[in-house]
């Protein structure tokens, strides 16, 4: 049984609370966060962007800790899943480590570059497991496109466009207050820039147009320039949509022998699903797939948290959630900015 130790229980805390229920040998053991409430279980004003808000949770099997370097000394843990706010991730993740944990830390993996490699460097020293958690892969649509693009199936990737999109986020002042976020430009976009890196590989070059407030990205429209000159990738993100569509997310595939498009979004407080994960096949024949999953709100979460707990069991490092891939994927976002300022094309050489 692999004992997770979860450090922060806003949304994205509960998330993997609920979530872990469903993961084969794993276990919360242990919560650590500040507030009274949350410890008693009364976490009832937990809310987010999508899934149910909180309620009461019975905790009376599960060790809660006011002071989160307390479950960090805590020799029953064997997992210590940081779901804090993104300008905690360093110094909690480097104290994780010195504690000789296993980590998984929600993504972003930091703000800035210096901070990530950090990271990285610090898990390679101590020989410990580091994975960062970007849950897309594991949603049934995007993990059929991966698979597709990856496997070949349908032949050559040959140009692809994606969309994320959300309304300024106001169900928590740390997610309001870019300072500690990134803003869309690293804590929403950074989901794009994880994908394209895992199933194109990392691009030459960015040229982006947005908009920038304080520095921050709030929006931005990006090709991904690679060393193939035919290979056309592009993405829009950004927290610039009215409130009435608070999410929306899906992508355009062309690939050789077929085309794969999806789109999803909240609209006014509905889930609508506008189109399936579709398969438009070059014979003119239209198919949408079964797609593999849990319906469960949670479920790509529980995907994600399986693949942490197995990698414990290994030792071995999943790719997927993998440091440097996670911190290749906030590098991007960071030139993505730059190639906004200055209305330049902006290398993977330069200084992020």
């Amino acid at each position: 049984m692999v004992r997770i130790g979860i450090i922060g229980l806003g949304f994205m805390g509960m998330t993997h609370f609920e979530g872990a229920k469903k993961v084969d040998g794993a276990k919360v053991t242990a919560i650590a966060t500040r507030n009274p409430a949350k410890l008693a279980g009364d976490w009832t004003s937990i809310q987010g962007n999508f899934g149910p808000r909180g309620g009461q949770v019975d905790l009376s099997d599960v060790k809660t800790y006011s002071d989160y370097h307390e479950l960090l000394a805590d020799p029953d843990i064997d997992l210590v899943d940081i779901c804090l706010p993104l300008d905690q991730h360093e110094t909690v993740t480097l104290e994780a480590i010195a504690a000789g944990k296993a980590v998984i830390v929600e993504k972003a993996i930091a703000l800035d570059v210096a901070a990530a490699d950090r990271m990285v460097e610090a898990a390679r020293a101590a020989g410990r497991l580091f994975m960062v958690a970007h849950v897309l892969p594991f949603f049934p649509e995007f993990k059929f496109a991966a698979d597709a693009i990856m496997s070949g199936k349908y032949g050559k990737l040959r140009a692809a466009h994606f969309r994320r999109m959300i309304s300024k986020p106001d169900w928590s002042d740390d997610m309001a207050d870019p300072a500690k976020t990134g803003g869309p430009g690293i804590d929403l976009h950074i989901h794009n820039t994880h994908f394209i890196g895992w199933v194109c590989g990392t691009p030459q070059a960015v040229q982006s147009r947005g908009i920038l407030e304080d520095g921050y990205a709030q929006y931005l429209n990006t090709q991904y320039l690679f060393d193939d000159p035919e290979l056309t990738v592009s993405c829009v993100s950004g927290g610039i949509s009215a409130a009435a569509m608070p999410f929306a997310h899906g992508f355009e595939i062309y690939l050789e022998k077929a085309t794969l498009v999806y789109d999803f979004a909240t609209l006014g407080s509905e889930p609508t699903l506008s189109q399936p994960l579709t398969v438009l096949h070059a014979d003119g024949t239209v198919e949408v797939p079964q797609l593999d999953g849990d319906d469960e709100w949670c479920a790509a979460f529980t995907a994600e948290l399986q693949v942490a707990v197995d990698a414990v069991r290994s030792g071995k490092e999943p790719r997927l959630l993998s440091g440097a891939l996670a911190r290749d994927a906030l590098k991007l976002c960071h030139f993505e900015a730059q190639s906004i300022a200055t209305g330049k094309p902006v290398s993977m050489d330069s200084d992020a």
